[in-house]
């Protein structure tokens, strides 16, 4: 290859945050309630957040600074439909300034329209394995269309769906906190399938806009003779393919990964790969992250070409990669390593058209709290001033330059 390796023109440079871990303050939510439960696995309350709701203006004006010309957030349901079938305009209105904010700095939103979380008056009557989930994402996804659509330029109805079945009624690691209640598990998976399909085409009549979901892809590796087994990793797996079938009708496949899981004939391989237990030590060594996963940047190219593998002619958006740490220079090396995959995967005729780095901020990662750090900008947890860190501005670079110059960098 050569020093320089350039980008299509349009391609998109940018960061990604979802509204619960930043916004603050979503007393409404079904996280909220399992944050502050005598019994909730979570090691700190989310609070404030980041305050994003109230400095999404100076965060935008930021991002574009550094360079960058796209912006994935998300919209909180609980906030738009505070009580069932009550639509807040207030709300609704709140939202569309962040999408007009990002107009005005030449950013284009992508805009998550479930990321984990829902009202509570909607997890009270049973959550994502409610009967009547599919019907009531479909009408918020039409009223929230309705309002915001005509200035979104990518919509994904959910991020990661094919995780939340097993998180809130396997592993009991999310609200509601089931544990071995598999038909519950099977209900959400099935309504959220379901859901993803009624959501789209309800965006897609209403705002015309390109419309698909994001998946949680890690780059999963058997060794030696090692067959597929029953990890709740594998089973996430086996889910996502039945959401990259819908996906064959989208517009484009969001792709999100952070690590690899190697399995061999003895078992897992791979540190950080029971992922689900939230009490482990969140330790970084020069092999692993602060999240203990594996340093291996190399599994975005995986992920991607198995969604393009999956859903040929469908273009690809990186929506989510990066890594907690407290090394930037391990952040911007790990950076450098999986754009030069996108870069491959273009080589190759795969139709990519975005990197989005998680997470613009640090942020708050669920039962996890606020001790990973992800972001590209630091996050003052008293003033919630942001220091942006010398990544960002590499980044920026890049996105400036639409190339990446250079050997692949190492740490």
């Amino acid at each position: 290859m050569s020093d320089t390796l350039r980008f299509p023109d349009g391609f998109l440079f940018g960061a990604s945050i979802s509204a619960y871990q930043t916004e603050g303050g979503n007393t409404n939510s079904d996280w909220w309630w399992w944050e502050h439960i005598e019994s909730t696995p979570c090691r700190e309350p989310s609070g404030d957040a980041c305050d994003f709701y109230h400095r999404y203006r100076d965060d935008i004006a930021m991002l574009a600074g550094f360079g960058l010309n796209c912006f994935r957030f998300g919209i909180e349901w609980a906030r738009i439909e505070p009580a069932e079938g009550e639509f807040s305009r207030a709300q609704l209105a709140h939202y569309r300034r962040m999408l007009d904010a990002c107009h005005e700095h030449g950013v284009a939103p992508i805009v998550t329209f479930h990321h984990f979380t829902v009202p509570k008056w909607l997890h009270d009557q049973g959550g994502i394995a409610s009967e009547r989930f599919p019907a009531l994402f479909e009408r918020y996804c039409d009223r929230a269309a309705q309002a915001l659509g005509d200035r979104i330029a990518y919509a994904c109805t959910f991020n990661e769906p094919q995780g939340l079945g097993s998180s809130g009624w396997l592993l009991g690691i999310n609200p509601p906190g089931h544990t071995d209640d598999r038909e519950g598990a099977q209900r959400a998976v099935d309504n959220l399938l379901e859901a993803h399909r009624l959501g789209a085409a309800a965006i897609r009549a209403r705002a015309g806009i390109p419309t698909g979901v994001t998946l949680a892809l890690p780059d999963i590796q058997y060794e030696d003779g090692a067959q597929p087994g029953t990890s709740s990793l594998e089973l996430e797996s086996r889910i996502n393919d039945w959401f990259l079938e819908l996906a064959r009708r989208d517009e484009f496949i969001g792709v999100q990964t952070y690590t690899r899981f190697r399995y061999g004939p003895e078992g897992p391989r791979s540190p950080g790969n029971d992922w689900s237990d939230i009490t482990r030590e969140l330790t970084e060594t020069d092999q692993t992250t602060q999240m203990g996963y594996e340093y291996y940047p190399q599994a975005l190219g995986g992920a991607i070409r198995r969604a393009h593998r999956a859903c040929p002619g469908v273009p690809v958006l990186v929506t989510e990669n990066g890594i907690a740490t407290a090394n930037d220079e391990k952040r911007t090396a790990y950076i450098h390593t999986a754009m030069r995959e996108v870069l491959a995967c273009l080589a190759e005729g795969i139709d990519v058209r975005s990197y989005l780095y998680w997470s613009l901020l640090d942020n708050y990662e669920w039962a996890f709290g606020y001790a990973p750090t992800f972001g590209l900008v630091a996050v003052d947890r008293q003033t919630f001033a942001r220091h942006p860190r010398p990544s960002a501005a590499w980044l920026g670079a890049v996105a400036r330059a639409g190339a990446l110059s250079g050997a692949a960098q190492s740490v």
